[in-house]
C-alpha cells in the first residue's frame, strides 16, 4: 500500500482463534490476549507494514483490530497505552476505493474517531493507524 510506514506495530483481534493456542478458560482467549466485547485482542510490538501486520494476524487466526464503539476504542487505546502509545496499525483500509473505508475482518465500518482534518489522503495513505505522532488518536 502506498504511504505505508514500516515502524508501526500491530493490534490483532479474533472472535475464535483457529490455531492451536493454549486458552484462558475464564476469558475464552488465548493466553496473553485480553477479552473485551466478546472478542480477543493482543498488542504485538513488532515493526512491519500494514499488509505484513494483517498477514501476521491471519497466521494467528485473527485480523488487525476493527473498532465499533467508543468503549472498544478506549479498550484498544489502553492496550496501546500500556506500551507507550506507539503508532499502531489497526484494520481499516481504503486501498480498494479511495474514501470507502473497510475493516480487514469484513465487519461494517461505522465508528470513527479521526484526528482533526482526517482523512485527507496526504501521501496517498490507505491504511488506518492509531496514536499518530504518539498522540493516542486515529489517523489515516
Amino acid at each position: 500500500y502506498p504511504g505505508n510506514k514500516t515502524f508501526l506495530l500491530l493490534l490483532c483481534i479474533t472472535k475464535t482463534a483457529t490455531k492451536s493456542y493454549r486458552f484462558n478458560m475464564s476469558s475464552g482467549c488465548p493466553y496473553g490476549w485480553t477479552h473485551f466485547n466478546q472478542r480477543c485482542f493482543v498488542y504485538i510490538p513488532r515493526s512491519m507494514s500494514w499488509a505484513h501486520a494483517e498477514r501476521n494476524c491471519l497466521s494467528m487466526g485473527a485480523h488487525l483490530a476493527s473498532v465499533h464503539s467508543s468503549s472498544e476504542y478506549h479498550h484498544i487505546l489502553k492496550l496501546t497505552g500500556d506500551h507507550g502509545y506507539k503508532e499502531t496499525w489497526i484494520g481499516g483500509t481504503d486501498a480498494s476505493e479511495e474514501n470507502v473505508w473497510l475493516w480487514s475482518d469484513g465487519t461494517p465500518f461505522h465508528y470513527t474517531h479521526w484526528c482533526p482534518g482526517e482523512p485527507n489522503n496526504t501521501n496517498k495513505q490507505d491504511c488506518l493507524q492509531m496514536n499518530y505522532g504518539g498522540n493516542s488518536k486515529h489517523n489515516i
